[in-house]
């Protein structure tokens, strides 16, 4: 039973500011009440919250223009490439160009929709040793959890999906032939895997939406939508006004 509220208490500090901690530690029952908030919703409210965020930050994404619309997320040609896009831009190949930024940031769209049921299972077999490290830890220690629990997963789901965007405007065929020619006279070589570059760029896009959710459910009481969270974190929020 010790280790088992350990858990639950150390799950709920990780969604908490130093202030909203202390008030939480101050409001929580040794085991359970009655009539208040128990062991059992704590912990079920811990993981509604992780759920909610990581659904949150995919569902976003993966909606249409998820990735091209967004200034910070958008995937561009990588800095390398540049010279060679403004060349083919010159000579009247711009619409290819835009073809293919459009492909990349549709095939990061498509695979963020896979996203959420990895980063579930990453929140079921959180141990009590990683709620400790994520205590331990930053504003962002949540989403570092994340990222080392999920990106292999990750990159293994959206590679695919990538490749199938990228495949239909023959972006990828283009890319390496034009990268290759291109990396025997260039002494900074671009990489002439397309799918990779896109593949950790929807992965980069996905942790900086996952950041934001966690930053919201440690300060923003707004971001706890449901019953069960206002249960959860009602008695904190009280004892603060």
């Amino acid at each position: 039973m010790k280790n088992w509220y350990l858990a639950c208490t150390l799950s709920v500090l990780l969604l908490s500011g130093c202030e909203t901690t202390q008030q939480i530690l101050n409001s929580l029952p040794p085991t359970t009440t009655t009539g208040g908030t128990n062991t059992l919703q704590i912990a079920a409210g811990l993981k509604e919250a992780l759920t909610i965020g990581t659904q949150n930050s995919a569902n976003r994404l993966s909606a249409p223009n998820g990735f091209f619309a967004n200034a910070l997320l958008k995937i561009l040609m990588p800095p390398e490439a540049q010279k060679v896009e403004t060349t083919l831009r010159n000579v009247g190949l711009g619409s290819v160009v835009d073809k293919a930024i459009l492909a990349m940031n549709r095939g990061a769209e498509e695979a963020a929709k896979s996203a959420t049921p990895i980063f579930v299972n990453a929140i079921r077999q959180m141990s009590i040793t990683d709620a400790i490290g994520i205590l331990r830890g930053g504003d962002f220690a949540a989403t570092n959890y994340f990222k080392q629990k999920t990106t292999a997963a990750l990159s293994t789901a959206f590679r695919p999906v990538i490749n199938d965007a990228l495949g239909k405007v023959n972006a990828t065929r283009y890319w390496t032939d034009v990268f290759s020619m291109y990396n025997k006279f260039s002494k900074t070589p671009v990489n002439t895997d397309l799918t990779a570059y896109v593949t950790e760029r929807a992965i980069d896009g996905i942790f900086h939406e996952v950041g934001l959710e966690e930053q919201k459910i440690r300060r923003d009481p707004a971001a706890r939508v449901t019953e069960l969270l206002k249960t959860v974190f009602g008695s904190a929020l009280a004892q603060r006004n």
